[in-house]
């Protein structure tokens, strides 16, 4: 029985050993990369499960670029991958731009994926140029007229500036920039609807591309669409602000004019208050200038015929001058 166990645990103890051999060298991998031709020493494949590389991750690219005759090193892949970089799309690359005979050297590919770029669609993209379409743009011209442009720019990525150029967006912003430049330019609108080429001439001038990750090769307008009459707009607007203005300011007069005239009310009330004051003492002193012999009693009557005579001279001017008739007067006839 012991024997058995004995036996039992040998056969698990070289299954165990089979298995950690065969994890840390990979035999299939190393037999595969020699009938590929490719020289990768059992040793270094045992380094790579070492240092946290998978074998397969190097090894299958680097067959892929000897079959394409390419001169790639297993130090440049894994120093790479251990960089955080995509072997396997680097390697893509350079078999895309070998066929196509484009220069791209593996330090300049591995560069351009380490910075975040997608090196395979960069290759593609300077063989089949992109077309990029830009939002809609809109633009006003001197006679005020709104502008809506929409333009195609056909764009062919330069390698040579990838790492460190700027990318689509900034693309974009300077053809808006040049579209809206060129129609603020223009005198008339309906010069830019006869002619739109006009814009794509002015705008592929610019030199838009320079510090771009991307070569401009074309500008085409593809829409141009008539908008709201912004000088107009404007002018109505101002006219509003200038008649909303003077409405403030003819309620600040109207404002003024009614305190000044509650103020001369209150004083008119405030003197007639004053007069009936007065008046009330006149019966007064009449009465102590008779009574200590002042003014006799026809000064008296005088004083009172005077103000009746004033009084009916008033009321005579208030009803207005009596109209008479100036016609001539006939003799009727009598009757007989």
């Amino acid at each position: 029985m012991s024997a058995l166990l004995g036996s039992a645990f040998i056969v698990v103890l070289v299954i165990v050993a089979i298995s950690l051999f065969l994890h840390f060298v990979p035999l299939g991998l190393w037999i595969s990369a020699l009938a590929a031709g490719v020289n990768v020493g059992i040793f270094t494949l045992v380094g790579m499960r070492l240092r946290r590389v998978p074998p397969s991750n190097i090894v299958l690219p680097l067959i892929k670029a000897n079959k394409a005759g390419l001169t790639v090193h297993v130090n440049q892949l894994e120093a790479h991958y251990l960089a955080g970089g995509d072997v396997d799309k680097v390697i893509d690359a350079l078999i895309a731009a070998h066929r196509a005979e484009i220069p791209l050297p593996f330090e300049r590919s591995a560069a351009i994926d380490l910075a975040g770029r997608n090196v395979l669609e960069a290759v593609q993209m300077s063989v089949n140029p992109k077309v990029i379409e830009t939002p809609l743009v809109s633009a006003v011209a001197k006679n005020g007229i709104e502008l809506k442009v929409k333009a195609r720019v056909t764009v062919r990525a330069n390698i040579d500036r990838l790492v460190g150029g700027a990318g689509e967006a900034t693309v974009i912003a300077r053809v808006g920039e040049g579209i809206i430049t060129t129609v603020g330019s223009t005198d008339d609108h309906r010069d830019v609807l006869a002619n739109p080429d006009f814009i794509s001439h002015t705008v592929l001038n610019k030199g838009l591309d320079s510090g771009t990750a991307f070569e401009i090769l074309s500008i085409d307008i593809a829409d141009v669409d008539v908008g709201r009459n912004i000088g107009a707009e404007l002018m109505t607007d101002q006219a509003e602000a200038e008649k909303r203005i003077a409405q403030a300011k003819a309620e600040e007069r109207r404002a003024m004019a009614v305190a000044q005239e509650q103020e001369m009310r209150a004083f008119t009330q405030e003197m007639q208050a004053k007069v009936v004051e007065s008046q009330a003492d006149v019966p007064k002193a009449l009465a102590v200038a008779l009574k200590e012999g002042r003014i006799g009693v026809m000064d008296y009557y005088n004083m009172n015929n005077v103000l009746a005579d004033t009084q009916m001279r008033e009321t005579i001017a208030k009803a207005g001058p009596v109209e008479t008739s100036t016609a001539p007067k006939t003799d009727e006839p009598k009757n007989r």
